[in-house]
């Protein structure tokens, strides 16, 4: 096959126009979710349906090459993403059917029996840490089932863990999105990590306030204001500090930690005046905590202090090295067993990204690696079956409840491949690029849609990680174009996707296995929908705020560190109108 050179305006040689078609495939997706109830699975395959149409038949990508990006995206659906989503429910289940469930939610409510507490330390928090070890949809999938096991309704389980998963996500996976945000931008790293440490942090403040105000209204939430403020405060300080004067890698983690043994301390000395409980739950006694003793609390809680340690552990760069077999030129006893990397054929290497989406005309690599030992969902799985041991279950007995796992979230697995090939798809064909050039067109106003263009990457790619390889070097050098500080606009890409984490397809999803509500994605689409673009507007004000008020207040390139992309005169992006019969001849291969 011949390479084949993505073009980003086919319909008129309009980016305007071409930008509309390009975003079919998410409004048939979510327009089937959110209005017509059409159950996800279907949605989902439908909207991957629509953007192989207009892959093919507008963007004219070889129909061979969209199928090959729709298989690899279905195969990474599959693994690492459904793998963790099954392993983390796995867990939950495990801690329920032993019954030691009832004594971790005894536990919590002996913090804070008050709803709102509750969901401070568990949405927020507890999933940052999460958040900060895993990433992936982990925190969404853990935090949401602990929620429901503490007996919250299932929608507000659902919506609380999916807005609660947003300030730590630019620093998930051990700071992961911003590491190769740098990668691909050729920026110097830690002035990219204090830059989105900074624009992050009101949000650190923010968001405690916003959980319980979406979850009990105005008055409720003013009612634990010192509490939402201590651990908004306390999460924002340590995330700038590690953010500004350390690095990347362990933001999200630290911050975490500070923000639960603040609050942890704070409610000893402080406890809201009325306990507030969901509105079935009202007019009920309250409930009478046992005195479970420590032995049977810490028995409780192992399942999930083993979790945290396996995640944690899987998190480490040094440790995942290790579980892939070693370096190329120092293996181990592993290597070759745990992963194996496949080029996708008829895809790999046969798509050129072209400017001004990057410098230069780009081939795009296509392989799918099976890393079945290193990857997260593995670390899951040891985790249930060291927790099941520990809480005395037999092996045989833990095949059976996770065979029990397996038949709960089959359809569930079947929706994420269908929307990560959806991704893929409009990934390789250049959909999504099109949608983005679309916001790099606005011109002086750019400094906004920074924001909501990393919003749009990550809720097209489900991931902050993709969404900075998507429109990381296009944040660039439009930066470069219009004379602004391309740390900014760098930064602004990861801070403004993390809003865009609550409403992406694959966090749905796993929102919704997680409490139960499979054929429901839609009410909890509906349930966040406003919630994100409010707070992604509200970083795009952010952000617009550095560029043109406080330019001084953010990092900005070193002397020693010129720019990798010349400036140009233009005033904004222009994009050509390539020919869509004759694909352009392939470069000279990458070194």
């Amino acid at each position: 096959m011949v390479p084949w050179s993505q073009v980003y305006s086919p319909v008129g040689g309009s980016i305007l126009l071409s930008a509309l078609v390009a975003a079919l495939p998410v409004v048939v997706l979510l327009g089937l979710l959110a209005f017509l109830h059409v159950k996800a699975h279907i949605a989902a395959f439908l909207g991957l349906v629509t953007a192989m149409l207009v892959a093919i038949f507008v963007y004219h990508m070889p129909a061979q090459m969209a199928g090959a990006a729709a298989l690899n995206g279905a195969a990474y659906g599959l693994l690492p993403i459904g793998w963790i989503v099954l392993n983390a429910i796995f867990v939950y289940d495990i801690s329920a059917k032993s019954g030691d469930f009832e004594v971790v939610k005894h536990s919590i409510a002996g913090l804070a029996e008050d709803r709102r507490i509750q969901a401070l330390m568990i949405a927020f928090s507890f999933g940052a840490f999460i958040e900060g070890a895993a990433g992936f949809g982990t925190p969404v999938a853990i935090s949401a089932a602990m929620l429901i096991g503490l007996g919250f309704d299932p929608l507000k389980a659902a919506g609380l863990a999916l807005i609660g998963n947003t300030a730590p996500v630019a620093f998930g996976a051990l700071g992961t999105p911003v590491v190769v945000l740098a990668a691909v931008t050729g920026l110097p790293l830690l002035p990219l990590t204090a830059a989105v440490g900074r624009i992050l942090t009101p949000f650190c403040l923010i968001i405690p306030f916003w959980i319980i105000w979406v979850m009990a209204g105005r008055k409720a939430m003013l009612e634990v204001w010192p509490a939402c403020l201590v651990t908004g405060v306390s999460f924002g300080i340590a995330q700038f500090a590690v953010s500004n004067y350390h690095g990347p890698w362990v933001v999200a983690i630290v911050a975490s930690i500070v923000s639960m043994f603040s609050l942890m301390a704070f409610l000893k000395f402080w406890q809201p005046k009325t306990i507030w409980r969901f509105e079935h739950e009202r007019g009920q006694a309250a409930d009478t905590i046992p005195d479970h003793g420590t032995a049977k609390i810490v028995r409780a809680w192992m399942p999930w202090v083993i979790l945290s340690v396996f995640v944690f552990a899987w998190g480490i760069p040094q440790v995942k090295t290790f579980l892939n077999g070693g370096t190329k030129t120092a293996p181990n006893f592993l290597a070759g067993y745990t992963t194996k990397t496949y080029e996708v054929p008829k895809l790999h290497k046969m798509v050129i990204k072209t400017p001004p989406v990057v410098a230069k005309p780009t081939v795009e690599a296509a392989t799918y690696t099976i890393n079945w030992l290193s990857a997260t969902g593995t670390s899951l799985f040891l985790a249930g079956i060291f927790g099941g041991l520990f809480l005395g279950f037999g092996v045989g007995d833990l095949m059976k409840i996770f065979w029990g796992t397996i038949k709960r979230v089959k359809i569930s697995l079947l929706t994420i491949m269908c929307m990560l090939a959806l991704g893929f798809t409009t990934k390789s064909s250049g959909l999504d690029a099109t949608v983005g050039l679309a916001f790099a067109a606005t011109g002086a106003i750019f400094p906004f849609f920074s924001a909501m263009l990393g919003w749009l990457g990550v809720a097209l790619t489900g991931s902050d990680t993709s969404a900075n390889v998507l429109f990381g070097g296009l944040q660039k050098i439009t930066a470069t174009q219009l004379g602004l500080n391309p740390i900014l606009t760098a930064a602004a890409n990861s801070a403004g996707g993390v809003m865009g984490k609550m409403i992406d397809a694959q966090s749905i999803v796993v929102a919704s296995v997680a409490t139960e509500q499979q054929g429901h994605e839609g009410e909890i689409l509906r349930y966040v929908f406003m919630h994100s673009i409010v707070l992604a507007a509200m970083v795009g004000l952010v952000i617009t705020f550095f560029a043109k008020i406080a330019p001084s207040w953010m990092p900005i390139l070193p002397p020693e560190a010129p720019a990798a992309v010349e400036p140009v005169k233009a005033a904004a992006i222009v994009v050509p109108a390539a020919p869509a019969a004759a694909p352009a001849p392939a470069p000279a291969p990458a070194k």
